[in-house]
């Protein structure tokens, strides 16, 4: 039986996106699980240094590192700042991305590459960089955030639905090339959930997923994307590889 009480002990994560909403609750919670945690945003410095303050001041270990997923350099750099800082990498969580709406009569192509390239390529530079501390310690754990919009679809998403869905693709095409130093790649998905963005005020207000009917009677919060996640990362999902797995009330099922 797996101890869940400390179960990250001496593990080392990056967590993109983490400076706010479920990326957040992620580092957090990683950090109780006893993992060291790299706190990334593009530009919210400020609140990355709370988030890794937040997680010092109650016994853990925490840096941040403000790194664009789009630059290799960057995210070079930020790999190499947790390997001097805590040793290595064991686990990375995907979850920078841009999910606005658009109709395909307004998108443009940079909208489009760049949702694209933060999702797929970004996740293709994080692992590129993280790879050689992973194979050296013969174990990790990867794992991409995507939406549930992207398997149900919903108007004027297009291009995050494809980003995505591409995401996921290419989480599977990981596990079975890493399969052999026992890293595992899997992608967690988020339904209706309660998270403010930036120039938002309620995800309710951007969100295809609002209006569904979710049998448990709520929406999710980033503490329950928080949860998932760290049971996915951690020794009691140590034979879960491949897959894409919801987190979303039930609303999925109530297509």
């Amino acid at each position: 039986m797996v101890d869940l009480g400390n179960e990250l002990e001496g593990k080392v994560a990056i967590v993109t996106g983490s400076a706010r909403n479920i990326g957040r609750a992620t580092a957090e919670e990683l950090a109780r699980a006893g993992a060291a945690i790299v706190i990334n945003a593009v530009q919210a410095g400020d609140l990355c240094e709370e988030v890794a303050e937040g997680i010092r001041s109650s016994g853990g270990r925490a840096i941040p590192f403000l790194a664009d997923v789009r630059d290799q350099t960057a995210v070079n750099d930020m790999a190499a700042a947790a390997v001097n800082e805590f040793g290595g990498v064991d686990i990375l969580v995907h979850n920078a991305a841009v999910r606005g709406r658009k109709s395909i009569e307004e998108l443009e192509f940079e909208e489009m590459s760049n949702v694209l390239d933060i999702s797929i390529q970004g996740l293709y530079r994080l692992v590129k960089a993280v790879l050689p501390s992973m194979t050296e310690r013969r174990n990790g754990a990867i794992v991409g955030v995507g939406g549930m919009a992207s398997t149900v679809g919903a108007t004027g998403r297009a291009h995050v639905m494809a980003a995505k869905m591409g995401q996921a693709a290419f989480v599977r095409g990981l596990a079975y090339d890493l399969a052999d130093y026992q890293i595992r790649a899997n992608q967690v998905i988020v339904g209706a959930f309660d998270t403010v963005r930036e120039g938002n005020p309620s995800v309710a207000k951007v969100s295809p997923m609002a209006g569904r009917n979710i049998p448990l009677g709520r929406k999710g919060v980033p503490q329950d994307m928080a949860n998932l996640i760290r049971f996915v990362v951690g020794p009691a999902a140590s034979y879960i590889t491949g897959e894409t797995i919801h987190c979303n009330g039930g609303a999925y099922m109530n297509l």
